[in-house]
């Protein structure tokens, strides 16, 4: 076989080494798996994290953490320097206030048996004037509240005006009491898992939240703005959030997808977002509401915290 000419022998070495060199950046650069991101962000935080600058006021949302016992939990949050607890149950509520942590938000009637059907509006009312009452008690300014999922028989329409009819009989005493009822706007979307998302919700656009909020006509009707379900049903978080700040009186956190960590295996920049409410002056809390994968919990909520204290 005859040999190539000198020339193009030498335009052959020289295009293999530069495929060579192009193929070693490209693995040099090339993004990590996930679960080899999630690795790194578990390496990237000490095992003692505690917040530094709290600029943004941190809560924890306590159902995520199950089966860590309250109690446990708690101290843990102490630990860390989160300042609020909500989503647990009341009879630990003396003790958690104890430790210095203050309850963040008072639950109410649930999120499937709402406002949206007027059969429920007894006990939606009932309910939620039991949770200004506890709020008060506890010195906390919010009580969550639901639309309710869609039922058959009911337009969309007439279930918004049903919701608005129910919140306005609540309000008053809301006002009365100094207290904020948060809307909370959940995701239809996801079907995995009954806790990351809820289809068949009728509060599951935000912007009409928004419009539900506006049309009950009170400074005491607010949004509870959880980015994990904006960011599924919805996006464009960051303009929304500088968009509805007037009405925003809690956030709620977790990865997406899969509402996981606040890891570099979601699609959300929560350092920008935080920075954002702080710029906007935002003085409520920030709920960490993610269900932890990782091994080692505790460093889970580490990690969490130190990715929101900006």
């Amino acid at each position: 076989m005859q040999a190539p000419p000198a020339s193009a022998a030498g335009c052959s070495r020289r295009q293999w080494l530069k495929a060579g060199a192009a193929t070693t950046l490209a693995a040099l650069t090339a993004p990590l798996p996930l679960h080899a991101q999630s690795a790194a962000a578990r390496a990237s935080v000490e095992p003692d994290y505690r917040i530094r600058h709290g600029r943004i006021r941190q809560s924890i949302m306590g159902w995520t953490f199950n089966p860590m016992p309250t109690l446990e939990l708690a101290k843990l949050c102490k630990d860390i320097g989160l300042v609020a607890m909500e989503g647990i149950d009341a009879k630990f509520y003396p003790q958690v206030r104890e430790l210095g942590l203050a309850i963040s938000l008072v639950g109410s009637h649930g999120f499937a048996r709402g406002p949206f059907n007027p059969a429920h509006h007894e006990h939606c009312v009932e309910k939620l004037r039991e949770g200004i009452d506890q709020a008060v008690q506890v010195n906390c300014r919010n009580v969550i509240t639901f639309t309710g999922m869609r039922e058959p028989g009911i337009s969309d329409e007439q279930g918004a005006k049903n919701c608005v009819e129910c919140w306005k009989k609540v309000i008053g005493y809301a006002e009365q009491k100094g207290v904020n009822l948060c809307l909370e706007h959940l995701n239809s979307r996801d079907n995995t898992h009954p806790m990351k998302g809820h289809p068949g919700y009728f509060g599951d656009d935000v912007d009409f939240c928004v419009e539900l909020i506006r049309r009950v006509g009170s400074p005491n009707m607010k949004l509870l703005f959880d980015i994990y379900h904006v960011q599924i049903m919805n996006g464009d978080v960051l303009r929304r959030l500088r968009q509805y700040k007037e009405v925003i009186a809690h956030v709620h956190t977790a990865g997406v997808p899969g509402r996981g960590e606040l890891d570099e295996t979601q699609e959300l920049n929560y350092p920008l977002l935080m920075r954002a409410l702080v710029e906007m002056g935002y003085t409520g809390y920030v709920a960490q509401e993610f269900i932890p994968t990782w091994p080692d919990k505790a460093l889970a909520l580490r990690h969490a915290a130190k990715v929101c204290d900006v």
